[in-house]
Order: structure tokens, then C-alpha cells, then sequence
């Protein structure tokens, strides 16, 4: 883009700014300003300036500006103004569309879902009013409505687990690189799932994917402790030192255990499983949990006498409260509370808070975020005491044997 075009473009802008505001008076750029014409002001050669001037000249022969030139210096020598005279025709002439125009093109592009998920409506209003959403501007609209093909078809039924690749094939057949498409959609999967502009600090791509139960491999229901699991096709016990079973298949759970200890990363539930508690029920989480996990979550639940301790232990990093978060969710609709096990950092051994990484502020403000929706407000509070993140891999594996519920801290 040349010098001329680059002040065209920064004209039209400022332009559809002012149409926005409804402003009155036209809208124009002195070529004397520095904040205005930078782009003239770089024109040091008489070929340069000559060739800035014969861009200039055609845009006002599109009807696109008008020019005011220097009286004294005779016709083309010197600009003195440059002004906005009919929008349309200045984007016609750089060959762009004018806001107003995308957004329509838009609208059309996500009509048939906007009825189905209403932050779409929000995404539109944004648009219109100059704001973008998520860093991108209404050229995302294709890309938000394949968005929203992807969370309809998982929210048709949540009780299964899909692949990731295999669903996006399925989806997108026929365009390029279809089994990679629902990858390219992250952050805007999570703005239809969540009905949120703004994303909840960081994503995590494998998080958002889950949370619609889309896998790039299909995980099992790890389970670990004494019980007998009441599956579709009939009934198994739990051997030791786990069991695996399809997470859609587990209808109910029979066990003695009072206890029950949700892990979010398979080496520390693999080291807990090893130690010997028929008090305690483990689980895998598989980082964030699907749909098709929360219900068998809740089946576990709602087997267990309304006494007994529900806990869960992961990273202490945005992820891993945020995962604890959708957790509690699922624990208070079966009437449990969640409690944090080994996710407090008033908790940790001195030698162990040495060796954690600090969060910085945009982060520790996230995870006291996903603390607090938890239910668990004294670990926001430690968090802002002792601002660190730790993989719980650093943790050697405990189970909670005190008998007692302990409180969230």
C-alpha cells in the first residue's frame, strides 16, 4: 500500500468513527499536522511528492474527497486538506468495505443461530459499534457461526465423548483440512459455550474442547478404591490398583467409601491409587472433565451419603481452578460441597513453595477468579498472600483420611 493509500485508509476510518457518532461536521485531515498527514510529511523528493499528489487526484475525481490546495502555489503543488465527501465511494475506490457493509454480510452469516445462542446478538452490537470482539472484526463471522455448527452438534448429546479429529471431518466435510477445522475454533467455541464477549482469562484449548466432550483420544473413567459399578450391560468390581470403563456407560456405584478424591493429571492419580484407603473413592479427571464425565460424577454423588467429603486435587494454576470450578458445579447440584485437597498455599511445606513458579498479576487476578467461583475464598486469599503456581506432580500423592470435613483453605 502506497503513502496515499495508507492516508486514505486512516481517512476512512476515522470516518466511519464519526458515522458512528453521528457527527455533523465532515471529516478531514490537515496536511500540516504530524498526527494528521505523517505520510505527506514523508514525502521528501519532488517525484515523491508529485506521485502522492496524482494518488490524491484520483480519489477526488472518484468523488471520494476533495482537495484543497495551496492558492499561492499553484494547482498540485502543495495540499493543504484533504475531506471526506461521500464514504462510499472512497472505500469503492481503495477497494475495501465499509464497516456498516461487513457487519450486514455478518448478520446474514450468522442468522441462523442467532435465535439459537443469543451472544451473538452481543458479538453484532459490538461490531456495529466500531468494538472488536475477541481481537477480530466482523470478518470472524464465518468463522463464529462454524463455531457454533461445532457446539450445537455436541450439545445434542452431552452424554458421549467425541474425537476431535473424527467430529471435525464429519462437520466439515468437503472443506480443506476439515479434520483439523474445530481446532482453528477455540476461542470462539468458548464464546458460544460460555455466552461471554471476553474469555475468562487464558484458554486452554484441551480445556475448552473438553468441557464440550470433544477428545483428540477417547479417555476412560479411571476409578480406584472399593466399589461395585452398576454399568449399562450389567455389574464389575473395582480391582486394584484402578479400573477403567466408558464414562456414558456407568449408571450408579455401590461402595463403603465416605470419601471421595477427584485428580486432575494421571501420574498423581496413578501414585494415589497405589496407596491403600478403603475410605476413599479416586478418580481421574482427565484434565477438564466432559459432559459425559460430569454425569457419571454425578451418578458417583449420588450414590454417597450426604456426610460424606468430596474433594478434588489439582494444579495450582488457572487451569487447575478452573477445572476445580466445574467440579463444584456438578458436586452442588448432587447437595455436596467441594473441598480443595493440596491446592492451598498456606498448605505447602516451605521446600515445596521454593520451588513454585509466581504468577503474574493478569494471571493471579485469573486464578483467585476461578477460587472464588469454587467456593473457595480463603485459597483467593492465599493465593494473593503467596502468589505461586505448582503442577501437582511436585506433590507426593496423600489421601484425606481425617474423618472430619475440612474446611476450604
Amino acid at each position: 500500500m502506497s503513502a496515499a493509500q495508507n492516508m486514505l485508509m486512516r481517512l476512512l476510518k476515522r470516518a466511519e468513527k464519526a458515522r458512528l457518532r453521528a457527527a455533523d461536521k465532515p471529516v478531514s485531515f490537515s496536511m500540516s499536522s504530524k498526527r494528521d498527514a505523517p505520510e505527506y510529511q514523508a514525502q521528501r523528493t519532488w517525484p515523491e511528492r508529485e506521485a502522492f499528489h496524482a494518488q490524491m487526484a484520483l480519489a477526488e475525481r472518484a468523488g471520494a474527497i476533495t482537495i484543497q490546495r495551496a492558492r499561492y502555489r499553484g494547482e498540485g503543488q502543495d495540499i493543504e486538506r484533504i475531506t471526506v465527501t461521500d464514504l462510499t465511494a472512497l472505500a469503492a475506490h481503495l477497494g475495501v468495505k465499509l464497516q456498516q457493509t461487513r457487519v450486514s454480510e455478518a448478520e446474514a452469516v450468522l442468522a441462523p443461530w442467532r435465535a439459537r445462542f443469543p451472544v451473538l446478538e452481543d458479538v453484532l452490537a459490538a461490531w456495529q459499534a466500531g468494538r472488536r470482539v475477541r481481537g477480530h472484526t466482523a470478518e470472524a463471522a464465518r468463522a463464529i457461526a462454524d463455531a457454533a455448527l461445532v457446539v450445537d452438534a455436541c450439545q445434542q448429546d452431552l452424554m458421549r465423548e467425541r474425537s476431535l479429529r473424527r467430529e471435525s471431518a464429519r462437520l466439515f466435510a468437503g472443506q480443506a483440512n476439515a479434520s483439523k477445522r474445530i481446532e482453528q475454533l477455540t476461542s470462539w467455541l468458548d464464546l458460544i459455550s460460555s455466552g461471554h464477549l471476553k474469555a475468562d482469562g487464558t484458554l486452554e484449548d484441551v480445556h475448552v474442547w473438553a468441557a464440550l466432550g470433544l477428545r483428540k483420544e477417547p479417555l476412560p473413567l479411571l476409578l480406584a478404591g472399593n466399589a461395585q459399578l452398576h454399568l449399562e450391560q450389567g455389574e464389575l468390581p473395582l480391582i486394584r490398583p484402578w479400573l477403567g470403563v466408558p464414562p456414558e456407560a456407568l449408571q450408579a456405584v455401590q461402595t463403603s467409601a465416605r470419601c471421595v478424591l477427584s485428580i486432575e493429571n494421571l501420574a498423581s492419580f496413578h501414585d494415589a491409587a497405589r496407596l491403600s484407603d478403603t475410605d476413599t473413592l479416586l478418580l481421574y479427571t482427565g484434565g477438564m472433565p466432559s459432559p459425559a464425565w460430569r454425569r457419571a460424577y454425578a451418578c458417583i454423588l449420588r450414590s454417597l451419603p450426604v456426610d460424606a467429603r468430596i474433594y478434588h486435587w489439582g494444579d495450582i494454576d488457572q487451569g487447575g481452578f478452573r477445572i476445580a470450578s466445574v467440579l463444584a458445579h456438578s458436586a452442588a447440584e448432587t447437595g455436596h460441597r467441594l473441598l480443595p485437597w493440596q491446592m492451598s498455599p498456606a498448605n505447602l511445606p516451605a521446600s515445596i513453595r521454593t520451588r513454585a513458579k509466581r504468577a503474574d498479576p493478569a494471571t493471579l487476578e485469573a486464578m483467585c477468579h476461578w477460587a472464588e467461583r469454587t467456593g473457595w475464598p480463603q485459597i483467593a486469599y492465599g493465593l494473593q498472600q503467596q502468589p505461586l503456581m505448582l503442577e501437582q506432580e511436585l506433590l507426593e500423592a496423600r489421601l484425606p483420611a481425617s474423618p472430619e470435613p475440612l474446611s476450604p483453605g
